[in-house]
């Protein structure tokens, strides 16, 4: 159940312990999320895949289970226990990605990729709405920009393991290794981690103003009636599509057009995650915090920033005439192209009352995984085959990520029109 609104607050080394434990559910959720994506090749040798099955796999088969689920999901976490949602999201997911071991044909690896989405809608959203709970409107992007930072953790462990393990001993023991650790990671949560008082930062009548006992559609409404947190959700998500779509097909494009060994792309693409990503998503929260003090405005002066600086770079990654080019591109684009999301999420909280941060982290992962997720990778795909029918050989993959990028420019004016309307602060603002 929920706290009481009378419990204590937690302590500080309780606050910096629940941190530190939904950062490693975030990295456990992108290791297991991820390892599919260095190891599309080879699964792709082994059971004959097309580069469209490949795209289904990875982006919608997940997504769309992923971000549908996430609503409903959050619904329960503004209502229960968090903790308890947590821990048994990460049992789910983690045993669907052991499974995966034991898939013999594509349907079957589909059906397993579809219950991690399943197991993973149930994180971000508690996540989210814990940490608000834990930290002060003026941290809350800091703060979650640490448990953002979890994502390229992930990507890079994800990438690292998987190449060595697919090396030496193949893709299915690759999947059972990353799979396993977050069973235990899960018990830790469940009987470790305490559950905050919810909106302890915000003002007694605006906590009892939103009991969160409407209904799923009714909430959704009014969610969406907030027209600055609506054009940030589809902002988010026209952004990740690009993401997405230039992540996912990372390996083969630097297989297929740069002669790279798959060995030293997982080495490569783990390192530009953890350092230059890393550092762009958490540098990114510190600036929105900073900013948010001088300008309610500034949480999407980050997010709207950092993209209109990574379009040109998106552009000469794709286009990149040798393997030290796309990759010094992609150090780029690992930097600037996480920096939108621990401002956009604080933002969108800022946004709502306690009670609705769950479901409203789960509306802004709809939009991003939906339409970013299920789209980008896909797309790049059907993309890529149609210009290899037309005789464009490995090259079509080139053209395939450089037809998605004016996705990026629909995201920026979604990002500018969410900053430019001046909605009245919430009754629970304290900035």
């Amino acid at each position: 159940m929920s706290a009481a609104q009378g419990q204590a607050s937690p302590s500080a080394a309780a606050r910096r312990y629940a941190l530190l434990l939904l950062f490693l559910a975030y990295v456990v959720n992108y290791i297991d999320r991820q390892i599919v994506t260095i190891l599309q090749e080879p699964i792709k040798a082994d059971l004959g895949l097309s580069d469209t099955q490949l795209g289904l796999m990875t982006g919608l088969s997940f997504a769309l289970f992923y971000a549908t689920l996430g609503i409903p999901i959050a619904r329960i976490a503004d209502r229960h226990s968090r903790t308890r949602l947590i821990a048994g999201a990460i049992t789910l997911w983690s045993a669907m990605t052991a499974a995966c071991a034991a898939a013999g044909n594509f349907w079957t690896l589909l059906m397993l990729r579809m219950g991690v989405g399943v197991g993973e809608a149930g994180l971000s959203p508690p996540a989210h709405s814990l940490i608000s709970d834990y930290y002060e409107p003026e941290r809350r992007a800091t703060a979650i920009g640490i448990y953002s930072v979890g994502i390229q953790v992930g990507v890079f462990l994800g990438f690292l393991a998987g190449g060595v393990i697919n090396h030496f001993f193949g893709w299915r023991m690759a999947f059972l290794v990353v799979g396993l650790p977050g069973l235990l990671l899960a018990l830790l949560i469940r009987f470790t981690m305490r559950e905050p008082p919810r909106g302890q930062f915000d003002p007694p009548a605006d906590r009892a103003g939103a009991p969160g006992n409407e209904g799923l559609f009714a909430s959704l409404a009014a969610l969406w009636r907030i027209r600055p947190f609506r054009y940030a959700a589809f902002a988010s998500g026209f952004h990740a599509l690009v993401l997405y779509g230039h992540g996912h097909w990372a390996p083969p494009y630097l297989g297929r057009l740069h002669a790279m060994p798959l060995h030293e792309i997982a080495f490569w693409l783990a390192i530009l995650a953890v350092l230059p990503g890393a550092l762009g998503i958490w540098l990114s929260g510190i600036a929105a915090d900073w900013l948010v003090r001088r300008s309610p405005k500034g949480r999407l002066w980050v997010a709207s920033g950092s993209l209109a600086l990574l379009i040109p770079f998106e552009i000469a990654y794709a286009l990149a005439g040798s393997p030290g080019l796309a990759l010094a591109m992609s150090a780029i684009t690992h930097f600037l192209g996480g920096a939108y999301l621990a401002p956009t999420i604080a933002f969108a909280h800022s946004q709502v009352t306690p009670r609705q941060r769950a479901s409203a982290s789960a509306v802004l992962l709809l939009g991003l995984n939906l339409i970013g997720l299920g789209i980008g990778p896909m797309l790049v795909g059907l993309l890529s085959d149609a210009a290899t029918a037309q005789g464009f050989g490995t090259a079509g993959l080139r053209y395939a990520l450089l037809a998605i990028i004016p996705s990026q420019f629909v995201a920026l004016a979604l990002f500018l029109r969410a900053n430019a309307i001046d909605a009245p602060p919430l009754p629970s603002s304290k900035e």
